[in-house]
């Protein structure tokens, strides 16, 4: 149980990500793939009635005993909250409202953020977009742990901590990272997110507080959903630096499995992902994939070779042009 892992840094590589080359090869040859680079408005009504889910949720817990509060912050606030940031996902690729109204995606993103009780939706915009361009590029991509976290958690019981506080490392690793100038739009983020805590505190009370936030928390810690995080770009494999799943939690979570396909077309939506591996079958099929999120989430604390220092990473050269 206490075994160290062999791994004692990152895979460091000196070749370009794979996606843009494969992007251009599948166009090439499935020209017809371009026209699914389009808005997916159905997303804006799945993320209107997420939002009133949660509220009809918040309300509904407020008199709960906390024991239920707890229950119901697990097994239903948590999907629903990581469902949503995954939605936020998709409104940073400009999915709801399309590249031409760039500004409605973010206020849309403000919107969808709000019953996740923390500001998120700006901040990751902006670091996504650098993990799109500069895929394990060292200093950049904030998805890449830290070498701490690479160095401490080791063990299999420090790997199951360190899933647990998922949600945490994510927050504080841009910090340490890349650390960026606070924008407008972040400010304006938080300010309209308080004004919603506040107003949910007002209306019915820390339970509901509670649920919302907790739910956040647990739904991006130790949660079946969470597997997502370990199986898009950890090295399972070597020379293997992304992976798809093609299970039935996509249908919770916009398709984000689809992550070979992701990266290949970032300006696809989710919905439409499905049908890229459909037509450019030749290039995915073969690639090595992931039928369960559980399995990885066991696979990565169980296997002594994998941690969070199985990552490739890249030294970046010439000119980085950041969000």
């Amino acid at each position: 149980m206490g075994n160290t892992v062999a791994r004692e840094d990152f895979e460091w590589v000196y070749t370009d990500q794979p996606h843009a080359d494969r992007r251009k090869e599948i166009l090439a040859k499935h020209p017809e793939i371009k026209a699914l680079m389009k808005p997916d408005y159905n997303l804006i009504w799945v993320v209107v009635l997420m939002v009133l889910a949660q509220l009809t949720a918040f309300y509904l817990v407020k008199d709960l005993d906390w024991k239920w509060v707890v229950f119901w912050a697990y097994v239903f606030g948590s999907c629903i909250s990581h469902s949503m940031t995954l939605a936020i996902h998709e409104i940073s690729h400009n999915s709801a409202f399309g590249n031409s109204k760039a500004m409605w995606n973010r206020w849309f993103g403000i919107f969808a953020n709000l019953p996740l009780g923390l500001p998120y939706s700006i901040s990751f915009k902006r670091y996504h977009m650098d993990h799109h361009r500069y895929l394990g590029g060292d200093g950049i991509d904030v998805d890449i742990p830290t070498n701490f976290e690479g160095w401490f958690f080791c063990t299999r019981f420090r790997k199951f901590i360190w899933i647990v506080l998922q949600p945490f490392f994510y927050a504080i690793r841009p910090l340490c990272i890349n650390p960026k100038p606070i924008t407008r739009l972040e400010i304006i983020n938080l300010l309209a997110q308080l004004t919603f805590d506040v107003a949910i505190y007002y209306l019915w009370g820390g339970k509901s507080i509670f649920y919302m936030l907790a739910g956040s928390v647990l739904g991006l810690g130790l949660h079946p959903i969470s597997g997502h995080f370990i199986a898009e770009h950890y090295m399972f494999l070597k020379g293997h630096e992304t992976y798809s799943y093609y299970g039935p939690l996509n249908w919770l979570t916009f398709n984000v499995g689809y992550h070979n396909e992701h990266h290949d077309f970032p300006n696809i939506p989710g919905k439409s992902l499905p049908l890229v591996k459909k037509i450019a079958a030749e290039y995915y099929d073969n690639l090595p994939q992931y039928n369960s999120w559980i399995k990885v989430l066991y696979d990565f604390v169980m296997d002594d070779t994998i941690s969070p220092y199985s990552r490739m990473k890249r030294q970046l050269k010439g000119e980085v042009k950041q969000e």
